[in-house]
């Protein structure tokens, strides 16, 4: 997925990997892992898609080898189209500022529809400083497309395992030490948090782009 495959999305596509990270079991399904592209808006989206369905296998060439070897390794997966908040940094700028965690929080919320963009401007004035307290800091926050305004995925860095579990302690004692949980509670309709960490190529891990120097000497594109 990064070496192998993001190389030739970066040319092609003007597609650049902002993640690739594997679920903590404990946490969530496993095994799994979480994906992240990042797309020069939906008109750098359309010409992505045009690039890969059309063909007559809905396929993109490139990708034949890739999929060939992912097929034994995948059993389904879902996909989505995210708007980040205008506050989220790119994958370039996270990068530069050298943003990285030894695990990250990734949370799924759920709000009222129409609520989405209205949550994420919450996240941005409360949620931040209130995770910065614990040392997490924001890589990205985003409302999902082609539904009703009612979905949110945020995504904190976190620098240790300790820190986390100095946050998941104040909040479990929350609304007395702080009130997010509360404030949380009072906005949305459902939350779920799950960890993960970093794959070895993950750009937040390397600080920048996976390219074809990463790869094994027996890959064939």
């Amino acid at each position: 997925m990064t070496a192998n495959w993001s190389p030739i999305a970066q040319e092609e596509r003007n597609q650049l990997c902002y993640g690739v990270w594997g679920i903590v079991g404990s946490t969530a399904w496993w095994p799994g892992v979480v994906n992240i592209w990042e797309e020069d808006g939906f008109a750098g989206l359309a010409s992505s898609f045009r690039h890969e369905l059309g063909h007559p296998d809905l396929q993109d060439p490139k990708l034949a080898a890739w999929w060939a070897a992912a097929a034994d390794m995948r059993s389904g997966g879902i996909d989505r189209l995210l708007l980040p908040a205008p506050w989220t940094r790119t994958i370039e700028e996270l990068c530069a500022d050298g943003v990285r965690g030894e695990l990250y929080a990734h949370e799924q919320v759920k709000v009222a529809p129409g609520g989405a963009a209205g949550f994420l401007e919450l996240v941005r004035a409360e949620a931040v400083p209130y995770y910065a307290r614990f040392g997490w800091e924001p890589v990205g926050a985003w409302r999902t497309a082609l539904g009703d305004d009612s979905e949110c995925f945020l995504l904190w860095a976190v620098p240790t395992y300790e820190q986390w579990a100095e946050f998941e302690t104040a909040y479990d004692a929350d609304p007395a030490d702080g009130g997010w949980k509360s404030r949380l509670r009072a906005s949305v309709t459902s939350f779920d948090r799950m960890l993960l960490v970093d794959a070895p190529l993950s750009p937040m891990r390397i600080g920048r782009q996976p390219s074809r120097a990463d790869r094994g000497e027996d890959w064939p594109e």
